[in-house]
């Protein structure tokens, strides 16, 4: 059985749902397949880093305690 890493489950190709923010404007983002995934910010650009911080934070602390992580299906749905 092979050991995954952390970069193993970077390079995977999660899905990610944007919301623009129509009240007080910027976004949020979150990786749909792993649960509370989730950021915000003002910019699209700002926006990019954060979730793939908020990825890298949630898979490492994941893969720390054991969790199960879950990988993307490699479905397309189309909203």
């Amino acid at each position: 059985m092979m050991n995954k890493t952390l970069e193993y489950y970077l390079a995977l190709p999660y899905t990610l749902e944007i919301i623009p923010d129509m009240e007080e404007g910027g976004y949020v983002a979150r990786v749909k397949e792993l649960p509370g995934c989730m950021t915000q910010a003002e910019s699209w650009d700002e926006l990019l880093v954060l979730i793939e911080e908020a990825k890298s934070g949630w898979l490492e602390i994941a893969l720390e305690r054991g969790h199960p992580i879950p990988e993307p299906s490699g479905q397309f749905v189309r909203p």
